[in-house]
């Protein structure tokens, strides 16, 4: 929920409940100061009756009057008297209403009788309520226009705010363009902008920075790598070396090969990282596994691996350098974690792709497989490949799972999630 809407809920809610309450206070108050007129003008009911005994006759109120005087006989008169509400039948407009009564006991003509005083309050009920719907309109108008005023305030105000959110998601750390400044009316706003401006200046120059650096050391750090591979590659082809010699500079050999593969996958990891393969265009996968499993059927011959593929005709948008890495990966990972006559299953649908491949090892650790550098103690790889997967899984918005079963670990890469 965005913060303008919660907050015009919040101040409805708080302003409705006020009217509330205070309109039930009010219209109890308007009652009470009701019972209080009419008690008055029950007492002086009873001292027209007292008039009217004074001089022999009972007191009757007129016709048009919402009253009712009733006369009881009793055998002694206590001074008391008692107020309270009642429902009674109006012998005027002949059907019940609300009613206050006063009951007491007096000496009349020389005789002891109760007297029961009834007023309507009917009529003056309605008018409590017409006094509260004079009232109650104009301030509910005046409601509705406060919170109109309101929201117009808070829109003007917020616009540039939301403006600001536009432009720090538009925001891309490998374009050129700078982050867009927004003019801000509220002090408050123009602060955080001004730390925007100066936070997203120092995080691009920071990653500029440590761009040219990687760049530039995985360049450097290439050519001396190929210098010592040339020259192993010509001293092992040389006749001139004694065996145990020719072993150590095959350990080299094995090593600075691991170390180039190393430097290679780390400077890939960095541009995927960075989001530098953006371009996406139509690719047919089924030609592509296709095309790979040609380059890779040499090596799969070689370890007499059997493989059964079920390929769809399948074409997704995605950037074609990273989907030619994946599929390398996915092949690599089959045939190398593999053993000799082993079987490796391809399967391809407009949902997903399925590598699943036997192996010497068990289950292989799912919370940790595509962590960086976690690998096999048997392995003799970087430890990279599957994070590789990962990290083009995520920039391509794909699910990448892990299961064991049968025999088979499998790769599921789910392409709609």
């Amino acid at each position: 929920m965005k913060l303008f809407t919660r907050y015009n809920i919040i101040l409805m809610a708080i302003s409705l409940f006020g009217l509330l309450l205070i309109g039930s206070l009010f219209y109890r108050l308007l009652g009470y100061y009701l019972d209080k007129q009419i008690d008055h003008d029950l007492v002086e009911e009873i001292m027209e009756v007292k008039e009217y005994a004074s001089k022999g006759n009972f007191y009757q109120p007129h016709e048009f009057e919402d009253l009712v005087v009733q006369y009881k006989k009793i055998k002694k008169a206590n001074p008391s008297s008692s107020y309270a509400d009642t429902i009674f039948y109006n012998p005027v407009k002949h059907h019940t209403e609300t009613a206050r009564y006063l009951k007491t006991e007096l000496e009349l003509l020389g005789q002891p009788y109760q007297i029961l005083v009834i007023a309507s309050k009917s009529e003056r009920q309605e008018q409590i309520q017409n006094i509260c719907l004079i009232i109650l309109v104009p301030v509910m108008l005046l409601f509705a226009l406060v919170l109109l005023v309101n929201r117009i305030l808070l829109k003007k105000i917020w616009t540039p705010f939301e403006q600001l959110l536009k432009n720090i998601t538009a925001f891309n750390i490998n374009h050129e363009v700078p982050y867009q400044p927004v003019e801000m009316p509220v002090a408050e706003f123009r602060q955080l902008n001004k730390v925007l401006v100066e936070l997203s200046g120092k995080v691009k120059s920071d990653y500029n920075e440590i761009k040219l650096f990687t760049e530039n050391a995985s360049h450097e750090m290439m050519t001396p790598l190929a210098v010592i591979n040339s020259k192993l590659d010509n001293m092992l082809q040389s006749n001139v070396l004694e065996k145990e010699h020719g072993e150590t500079l095959v350990e080299l050999y094995k090593a600075t090969s691991r170390l180039t593969k190393l430097n290679q996958s780390l400077l890939l990891l960095v541009k995927i990282d960075n989001n530098l393969l953006q371009d996406k265009e139509k690719i047919n996968l089924k030609s592509l596994i296709e095309e790979k499993y040609v380059y890779f059927q040499e090596l799969i011959n070689g370890r007499n691996i059997h493989v059964e593929s079920v390929l769809a005709d399948v074409s997704i948008y995605a950037n074609q350098q990273l989907l030619e890495i994946l599929i390398n990966n996915l092949f690599s990972n089959v045939i190398r974690h593999n053993y000799d006559g082993g079987q490796v299953e391809i399967r391809l649908d407009p949902e997903k792709i399925v590598f699943a491949n036997t192996g010497h090892n068990p289950a292989l650790d799912p919370e940790k497989i595509f962590d960086r550098f976690y690998k096999d103690h048997a392995s003799e790889g970087t430890g990279l490949g599957l994070a590789i997967l990962k990290q083009i899984c995520n920039r391509q918005h794909f699910l990448l799972n892990y299961t064991y079963h049968h025999d088979l670990h499998t790769f599921i890469i789910t392409f709609k999630h």
